[in-house]
């Protein structure tokens, strides 16, 4: 089944055009990424998917449903963890999750989605600290683990482990993936070229609003005969 489907796709701010009629598709169950510089175009496509930001034309699709038309119906099934989100700092990590859940699902519920929660954010002893002695890596664990609880049929994160050490980026990849297995759907973005070709089942380039390039790591490196996604996007963009 399709998960995402984005047909010519354009957004302006007036007379800045930030995404110029991009298309691509992502399949149930994949990790797909987006990859690019600053200032490509990848956190307005995933607010513009996260029904954050309208769209200026084109068609967007997530699960057959229509971004503009049903959009209080997409939001039911997504999550988004946007780079610079927050928890509440003077809460507990276990009382931010225990929000959350209560939030989404009725206390018979709730408990299910806390205990996953917890698993996910693998915090031990620390979980009953305040967000405000954690250290950044800490605090995305529970960020990541918000937007998982949930189990959302698409999960849309950008920039998942920016400015994370390799040991708590390692983890929050691991995470990750191991909910793709649990049924969830992953858009993520990220600047980080080789995270992506770590993660991502197929990936997307792009450039100043463009998509240049769509397919497999592999098979891109293949096709521009480099030996890593970088390389690829310098290639691309020539």
């Amino acid at each position: 089944m399709i998960a995402i489907q984005v047909n010519n796709l354009t957004k302006s701010y007036g007379q800045f055009v930030a995404l110029r009629g991009i298309t691509f598709e992502v399949q149930e169950g994949e990790v797909f990424g987006l990859i690019g510089p600053n200032g490509a175009g990848k956190t307005t496509t995933l607010r513009v998917l996260a029904t954050l930001l309208e769209v200026t034309s084109g068609e967007v699709k997530i699960f057959g449903l229509d971004l503009v038309k049903e959009a209080d119906e997409v939001r039911k099934i997504i999550s988004y963890l946007p780079e610079d989100a927050g928890a509440y700092k003077n809460m507990t990590g276990r009382a931010y999750l225990e929000f959350i859940a209560e939030f989404f699902h009725a206390k018979n519920e709730g408990d299910a989605m806390l205990e996953r929660g917890l698993q996910i954010a693998h915090l031990a002893e620390r979980i009953d600290d305040k967000v405000e002695t954690y250290s950044k890596g800490m605090a995305r664990r529970l960020l990541v683990a918000r937007a998982l609880m949930i189990a959302p049929k698409m999960a849309i994160l950008d920039e998942l482990t920016s400015g994370l050490d390799v040991l708590n980026a390692r983890e929050i990849r691991r995470t990750v993936k191991k909910a793709t297995t649990e049924g969830t759907t992953v858009l993520l973005s990220s600047h980080n070229m080789l995270e992506v070709e770590l993660m991502c089942d197929r990936i997307a380039l792009i450039d100043d609003g463009r998509i240049v390039e769509i397919g497999t790591p592999a098979a891109l490196k293949q096709k521009y005969h480099a030996a890593n996604i970088e390389e690829v996007f310098v290639e691309a963009v020539k």
